[in-house]
């Protein structure tokens, strides 16, 4: 078992620095796991570290998974049968630019819950999860005979609040349920982060990307006799829509490490390997404006998104070979990566025509009330109403929109509202309704819930209600659309008119949101990146697998498509066009294009 004695670890009975690098596995497919943690081995670490997102394993209350890209049990098996170490950091909360840092998107559907605090009903919540959740895990502590050697009660707790009660009620249901081995905590090197997220008789750690000296001195202060160690070396950084692709120098990553491994500290890379965001499972920031987070989760880290070791894998294994034997760099075989070429989509589902086969239980309204009243957690949803009639360049206004709507009039699009301040009040659309009426329609798309920070209360659809000019729209049809079975829509081949379904709108031609799918062989199946020039904002399913969002704005501009994804014979693509495209054909690659 992990023990402390003084301020270094020992590792049964012998000292131990911890070199731990994270691997999510919820980011990447299971026919990859061991090849990761493989590469991280080679590499010089003797750890593996993972968050665990409540909302992947309980995404309906009382509904739970496992299985698949889920199935962490299988994962931490993987890794010990690897000689490695585990370090798992469990919900409640996780951060980690996930959807709603982990949290299930139903909790917010109670419109007095409190989170993360001492409040019985979210507690309530925690302890019917964790009665699942943790049980799994007893069985693969170190103190049983397997690889987990440490776990987390809550996560960077101090730069969101600072209720003891709640951070020692995890501790001691941990406890109670069979967690025996080390638990800690992780905070920002500040003194408000570390006198807010630290409790008694738990390790405190600290999350940083530069400056260790300043950062251990701090920590220091509040716990003079504990080991040193740094739980996140932010050794990249993650990419909003809209933003320049971030890099850092290989060279600054070594000189940091090899700084805080001369001071004797341990430190867990966040990350080694990002992977990907698949589905809607990408978080969003939230201070001055909304910035949702893309697909890709490559991190600019010791592997790429696609588990290829770049220039930080090699410099920093070099620096591990100072302070320990790790003997010669040994790595599984490369994956291949192909380029399959021009794919045609060819068939279309119109969205609105197949809305009763997406949704089949529309809810009438008075409001047009949030996702989560409805029961619904991810995708997109379209509301409905007949508005009367004549009005002349009036403005229409949504309070709130989270995160963005396509509006249309008669099934015309008429332009976007945009959830982009702090507080979103929409700009307005202004709108001619003849005077027959018209039926207005709103599809939202949840974007990603925030993640961190003190907008984490983070409704989405329409929140309050939509206005024009200052009247109220009362009397709603409501479609929801998690989007998770395209099986029902019915498709029409286009033949070579990828511009089938243009409506004019503004002088310029745009389409109603439209499902494409073409089919193309893989012959053998190897990774590749999915290539969308033409294309403007949607998402994009291979063989029924949600890959993620695209948007024109970047920096992302290809999709990681993992070869376990791809089968011989005809692999199908399906695309969902929010805006519209000039040419309904993607193009796979082989090499990714990150911005």
């Amino acid at each position: 078992m992990l023990t402390i004695q003084g301020n270094q670890f020992l590792f049964n009975g012998t000292p131990i620095t911890l070199l731990s690098g994270a691997i999510h596995y919820f980011r990447v497919v299971p026919e990859y796991w061991r090849d990761r943690l493989a590469k991280l081995k080679a590499c010089g670490f003797n750890t593996v570290e993972t968050y665990v997102p409540w909302n992947l394993h309980e995404p309906k209350e009382g509904q739970f998974n496992f299985e698949g890209i889920a199935d962490l049990v299988r994962f931490v098996q993987t890794a010990g049968d690897l000689g490695l170490h585990v370090i798992v950091r469990p919900s409640p909360y996780i951060c980690a630019e996930w959807e709603f840092g982990g949290l299930p998107g139903w909790l917010l559907a109670d419109s007095d819950m409190r989170l993360r605090c001492f409040h019985r009903p979210y507690l309530d919540k925690v302890d019917a999860y964790f009665d699942v959740l943790l049980p799994k895990l007893v069985p693969l502590l170190s103190s049983n005979g397997g690889p987990i050697i440490a776990m987390q009660i809550e996560n960077e707790y101090g730069s969101y609040g600072n209720d003891q009660a709640y951070l020692a009620y995890l501790r001691d249901g941990m406890v109670k349920r069979g967690i025996d081995v080390l638990l800690f905590t992780s905070d920002g090197p500040t003194d408000w982060m570390l006198q807010g997220g630290t409790v008694d008789g738990v390790l405190a750690t600290i999350n940083f990307g530069s400056k260790p000296a300043e950062a251990f001195a701090k920590l220091r202060e509040y716990r003079p006799d504990d080991p040193l160690f740094c739980m996140e070396f932010w050794n990249g950084w993650f990419d909003h829509w809209g933003e320049e692709h971030h890099t850092r120098p290989a060279e600054d990553v070594a000189q940091v490490l090899d700084e805080m491994l001369a001071a004797g500290a341990s430190v867990n890379f966040y990350m080694f390997h990002g992977g990907t965001n698949f589905g809607f499972y990408n978080g969003a920031n939230c201070f001055a404006k909304y910035e949702p987070t893309i697909t890709s989760y490559d991190y600019d880290v010791p592997l790429s998104e696609s588990g290829e070791p770049t220039e930080k894998f090699y410099a920093i294994r070099e620096v591990i070979a100072k302070y320990a034997d790790i003997g010669e760099c040994v790595l599984p075989a490369p994956v291949p990566k192909r380029a399959y070429g021009r794919v045609a989509l060819t068939e279309q589902a119109p969205l609105f025509a197949n809305l009763d086969a997406l949704c089949r239980a529309p809810i009438e309204r008075v409001c047009p009330e949030p996702m989560e009243k409805l029961g619904q957690e991810l995708g997109f949803i379209a509301y409905t109403t007949r508005v009367s009639g004549p009005r002349t360049d009036v403005e229409l206004r949504v309070q709130n929109v989270h995160d963005r709507a396509l509006v249309y009039l008669d099934g015309t699009y008429v332009g976007v509202i945009e959830r982009v301040e702090e507080q979103p009040r929409s700009a307005p659309l202004r709108l001619s309704i003849p005077a027959g009426g018209a039926q207005l329609t709103l599809l939202v798309e949840n974007m990603g819930r925030v993640n961190y920070g003190y907008h984490m209360w983070d409704r989405k659809g329409i929140t309050e209600g939509v206005l024009l000019n200052n009247q109220f729209l009362f009397g709603w049809t409501i479609h929801r659309l998690p989007c998770d079975d395209l099986a029902g829509l019915t498709y029409t081949s286009s033949g070579a008119n990828a511009n089938a379904g243009l409506t004019e709108a503004a002088g310029a031609s745009v389409s109603i949101p439209t499902f494409y799918r073409g089919t193309f062989r893989a012959d053998p199946s190897a990774d590749t990146f999915l290539q969308l020039d033409g294309w403007t904002k949607g998402v994009v399913w291979i063989n029924g697998f949600n890959l993620g969002r695209y948007w024109e704005r970047g920096p992302q501009r290809t999709l990681y498509v993992p070869g376990p994804l791809l089968r011989e014979g005809d692999n199908e693509i399906v695309v969902f066009e929010l805006h519209g495209t000039g040419q309904a054909s993607v193009e796979l690659v082989d090499t990714p294009n990150l911005g």
